[in-house]
């Protein structure tokens, strides 16, 4: 049993293997509505072994097998066991799999997988589409950079074990750039930078050419006091250093995440661009100072970039990791009326727009990071079902986010009603993966519908 499947990808051989020989590859390709966690990634494709987290504590061993592997063409690799945590699934779950690439022309290359397992092909097909889907729009996104004259950056990242930090780690690596994670705590290996937000060592940004900022507490949550403060202090200030540091220290390029709450929490039906005056709120008032302290930045010649975000779709964080047990056991629906307007954007978008932001040099400023079609509320919820072929008829009642947000958070978060497009993306030429919703939620749920080439 198992699966043979392939699909052809417009990049020349050497090109695509060289992907997959990078850091990054496999967490790319990781598909993100399955309970798996990548614990080490593989260091060669020769001989190197990748180390997957499971649930109840085991471990599943990928080891890359030295006779399989031929570049460009073909490499391998089998589960195996080393200890307690993985001999349950290395016994009981025999893995063989056969990466094979096969050059059409010099433009285009067939990716072939041969998986010998008792794993049923039905349960493995969505894997492989997501897998591919995935492939063939990185290393699309890589190439338009290139075309541009951009390539092999080191990039320095705060925030880079987040949903969007690990995302855009992955990716950057994938394509050939260095990335430099800054953390909080002592450097653990040559790639990591230890940062103290108050007050950043002079040489933190030695030898860096560009800046991606996503550290900062997270908004979700009851809008005490004291949440409110970890928002705006692990935010407004951190920003600032960060940015009179990249002043001083040679950086060609400042891009700082931000977010659509600069909008205000209820703005009707106005159609909001980058030019939009801010809104009303708590969180407008923290993401115009969080904007302004990227000044230095921008006033010392460093192109700065706001990366204002919209709802973030994956099923590993954000909102749509808290709906999709609901929704998937039938308990979902649509808030209040349902009527507020609800701007997204998938994972994989964003790590485009945080792409573009650092290769793209006709933008700087705030540029709205959500999908050219946002939806109401009782849009999104109607898709959600379809997706997870569950009913939605259980509207949750007004004041039901207030219970767990309290009044202020319910008002800011959940109810939120703001109609934002990407303009500054679309007169740039944008090109989004997946700018509808349902094929964004299928995509990323592995309830896609399209055939793979067997």
């Amino acid at each position: 049993m198992g699966i043979d499947c392939s699909a052809i990808v417009a990049s020349p051989r050497t090109e695509v293997f060289d992907w997959f020989a990078r850091p990054g590859a496999f967490a790319r390709l990781a598909p993100p509505w399955q309970p798996v966690t990548l614990l080490a990634e593989s260091d060669s494709l020769a001989s190197g072994c990748a180390v997957l987290g499971l649930p109840g504590g085991l471990r599943w061993l990928a080891q890359h097998d030295p006779d399989a592997y031929r570049p460009p063409e073909r490499f391998a690799d089998a589960v195996t066991t080393d200890g307690l945590a993985s001999a349950p699934v290395g016994r009981l779950l025999p893995w063989r799999h056969v990466h094979e690439f096969e050059e059409i022309d010099e433009g285009h290359t067939r990716v072939i997988d041969r998986v010998r397992t008792p794993v049923p092909k039905a349960a493995l097909r969505a894997m492989f589409d997501y897998r591919y889907q995935q492939l063939a729009n990185d290393l699309a996104a890589h190439r338009r950079a290139s075309d541009s004259g951009w390539s092999s950056r080191t990039i320095a990242v705060t925030g880079a074990s987040g949903l969007v930090g690990s995302a855009l780690s992955a990716f950057l690596t994938t394509g050939g750039h260095r990335v430099l994670r800054l953390v909080r705590h002592p450097a653990r290996d040559q790639d990591e930078r230890q940062w103290n937000p108050d007050e950043p060592a002079a040489d933190l940004l030695d030898g860096v050419d560009a800046v991606v900022h996503l550290a900062g507490a997270s908004i979700a949550g009851r809008f005490t006091d004291a949440h409110k403060r970890a928002i705006a202090d692990s935010r407004i200030e951190p920003t600032r250093r960060l940015a009179e540091l990249a002043a001083t220290a040679g950086i060609a390029t400042f891009v700082s995440a931000s977010a659509i709450g600069f909008y205000g929490y209820d703005r009707g039906e106005q159609t909001l661009t980058e030019e939009a005056e801010r809104g009303d709120g708590f969180l407008a008032d923290v993401v115009e100072r969080w904007e302004a302290a990227t000044v230095p930045a921008s006033a010392a010649g460093v192109r700065a970039v706001q990366v204002r975000t919209g709802i973030v779709q994956s099923p590993q964080g954000g909102t749509l990791r808290l709906l999709r047990p609901l929704f998937a056991a039938g308990l979902g629906g649509r808030i209040g009326d349902g009527q507020q307007w609800f701007s997204w954007i998938g994972i994989d978008d964003l790590v485009d727009v945080y792409h573009r932001a650092l290769w793209d040099d006709s933008l700087s400023g705030p540029v709205n990071a959500v999908a050219p079609h946002p939806v109401r509320n009782s849009e999104y919820t109607r898709v959600l079902a379809r997706v997870l072929h569950r009913p939605a008829l259980l509207p949750v009642p007004g004041f039901g986010p207030a219970v767990l947000l309290g009044k202020e958070g319910a008002r800011e978060l959940a109810g939120a009603n703001q109609r934002v497009i990407p303009a500054r993306l679309s007169t740039a030429g944008h090109r989004f993966r997946t700018g509808e919703l349902e094929a964004t939620l299928r995509h990323v749920l592995g309830r896609t519908a399209a055939p793979l080439t067997d």
